[in-house]
């Protein structure tokens, strides 16, 4: 009977009831958003481990800080934001990270295994194939166009919503996803002939 009462409540009514201490609520709110900020952020670092660390550290935050949340913005744009924030920090650590040369590595050192990036038809769908060349071009973006195209085209997220995330103008968010698509058409195209 529990179960269909949360169904009722919007987000910004639970994480009101969370702030009230319902914990249940907070479970709820988890229900209905890790996977779609899973789906978000791996869409960001493109990979599967770090995205996960990133999504618990969303939910986190949600968890210490839902007292912050206040109903100015939708729940869905906080959370969103919150965890767009981690996510860019997440990866900018990524890339000051050394990387360990092949050269370097003693008999000792553990055996690391290169896997191949050609494409094999016996292994892959070409939906996964076409699911890989997206990944790659989206992968290629620049952040300013990356991030609003996987929150617009991904998560599915309003033209205000994504300004609300982003904290820049709506006018600005509609020029920046229509450059960034034309991009990953580019790219797509790019891709396809090689």
């Amino acid at each position: 009977m529990m179960d269909k009462e949360k169904i009722k409540f919007t987000d910004e009514e639970l994480v009101a009831r969370f702030q009230q201490g319902d914990e249940r609520a907070y479970i709820e709110l988890v229900k209905r958003y890790k996977d779609r900020l899973l789906n978000f952020v791996y869409r960001y670092l493109n990979s599967f481990e770090q995205s996960e660390d990133v999504v618990q550290d969303t939910l986190m935050k949600l968890y210490t800080s839902a007292h912050m949340y206040r109903e100015i913005a939708k729940f869905s744009t906080w959370i969103f934001t919150i965890a767009a924030n981690l996510a860019k920090s997440e990866l900018r650590r990524l890339k000051r990270r050394r990387v360990v040369s092949i050269h370097t590595m003693g008999y000792d050192d553990s055996e690391y295994e290169i896997p191949s990036e050609d494409f094999d038809p016996e292994k892959e769908t070409t939906s996964n194939y076409g699911e890989k060349q997206i990944q790659e071009a989206i992968d290629t973006l620049p952040d300013q166009f990356k991030t609003v195209i996987i929150l617009r085209e991904v998560q599915q997220l309003s033209y205000e919503e994504i300004s609300q995330i982003l904290g820049i103008s709506i006018g600005t968010v509609k020029s920046r996803i229509n450059r960034g698509r034309l991009r990953l058409q580019k790219l797509l195209k790019d891709l396809k002939v090689r």
